[in-house]
C-alpha cells in the first residue's frame, strides 16, 4: 500500500464519517457507528440495484467490513507505526462501490473531486408539506450557470451596469441533493436543495464570510410536463432572499440556465457587461429592469 493510497482511503473514511455521522475524523467513529453506516450503504446499494432492474443478488458489505478491514487493518495499523508498505491495498472494486453510493461516478472521481468537504449538515431545510419530489430533483442534477442582476456601485453610472454569472453544480450525495456555486474572489458557496410538489428550495452558505442565501422557485405545469418522454428542465427562476451587507444593490431573483454540454462548463464566476456575447439574450430581457431586480429597502 502506498502513502497516496493511504491518504485517499483516509479522505474517503473522513468523508463518510462527516456525511453520515457529522464527525470530522474517522477516529471519532465507534465500531457500532461504523456498523450502522455499513447498513445504510447496503440499503442504498439494494435500492440502486432495484432502480436499475438488476435481478442478481446485490453484493453487500459485511456488518464489520468498514471497521475491521479499513479502519483496524489499514488506518489504525498505519497510525500505530506499522510500515505503510507492509499493508495490503484495499479492494479497489469495493472502494469503487462505496464512492458510487456517495454519489460519485467512481473511486477515481471521488479522489479527483472531494478535496473540500463543506459543513452541509449545518444547512437545514425542513418543510413538512409532502413527500420530497425526488423525480424533479433527479432532473435538476447537472451543470448550470446562475445569472443575477448587479447594478453599478453608484446608480448614476449607467455604463457600469452588469450581470454576474456564477458556475453552479447540483449533484446527489447519498440521499441528499447538494449544490456548489462559485462566487467573487474565488470563494465557493455550498448548499442543499429539496423539492415538494412543483416548488424548489435551496439554502446556501459560504465558508469565507457569513452570508446565507435562500432560493425559492416554482415550475409551472410540472405535473403534466414531467410525464412527457424526453422532458428536460433547462432553466429555473428563483426568488433570492439574500441581502448584501457591503453593497446596496442586490438581485431579487436569479436565473439558473443549464449548460448543454458538460465539456463546455467552466467553474468560474464572470462579471458580464450588458452587451457581452456570453450573456443569453432572453436572460437579459428578464434581468434588465433595474428597479424590479433590486431590494429597495433592508
Amino acid at each position: 500500500m502506498s502513502k497516496e493510497e493511504l491518504l485517499n482511503l483516509e479522505r474517503l473514511m473522513n468523508y463518510i464519517a462527516y456525511q453520515y455521522l457529522k464527525k470530522v475524523s474517522w477516529e471519532d467513529v465507534s465500531k457500532t457507528e461504523w456498523s450502522h453506516v455499513v447498513n445504510e450503504f447496503n440499503i442504498i446499494i439494494s435500492k440502486q440495484q432495484r432502480l436499475k432492474k438488476i435481478t442478481a443478488s446485490a453484493s453487500l458489505f459485511g456488518d464489520n467490513y468498514f471497521y475491521e478491514h479499513l479502519i483496524i487493518r489499514k488506518l489504525k495499523a498505519a497510525k500505530n507505526s506499522a510500515a505503510v508498505a507492509s499493508l495490503s491495498s484495499p479492494n479497489f472494486s469495493k472502494l469503487n462501490v462505496m464512492a458510487v453510493v456517495l454519489g460519485f461516478s467512481s473511486y477515481i472521481d471521488f479522489i479527483n473531486n472531494s478535496l473540500e468537504v463543506y459543513p452541509f449538515h449545518e444547512l437545514k431545510i425542513g418543510i413538512p408539506l409532502s413527500a420530497v419530489n425526488h423525480k424533479l430533483l433527479d432532473h435538476l442534477v447537472g451543470y448550470w450557470y446562475c445569472y443575477n442582476r448587479n447594478l453599478p456601485f453608484k446608480s448614476e453610472k449607467k455604463t457600469g451596469e452588469r450581470i454576474w454569472r456564477s458556475s453552479l453544480e447540483i449533484y446527489k450525495s447519498g440521499d441528499e441533493y447538494l449544490v456548489e456555486r462559485t462566487g467573487r474572489d474565488n470563494h465557493m458557496y455550498y448548499g442543499k436543495i429539496t423539492s415538494y410538489a412543483n416548488y424548489i428550495f435551496i439554502i446556501m452558505n459560504s465558508t469565507t464570510f457569513i452570508r446565507q442565501r435562500h432560493f425559492i422557485g416554482r415550475l409551472k405545469d410540472l405535473e403534466d410536463n414531467i410525464k412527457r418522454p424526453g422532458y428536460a428542465i433547462n432553466e429555473l427562476n428563483f426568488v433570492s432572499t439574500c441581502v448584501s451587507f457591503n453593497e446596496e444593490p442586490i438581485a431579487l431573483y436569479e436565473i439558473f440556465h443549464r449548460v448543454a454540454k458538460a465539456k463546455d462548463f467552466h467553474r468560474t464566476s464572470i462579471d458580464l457587461a450588458f452587451d457581452s456575447p456570453l450573456l443569453p439574450k432572453h436572460i437579459l430581457v428578464h434581468l434588465k429592469d433595474s428597479e424590479q431586480n433590486r431590494i429597495m429597502q433592508h
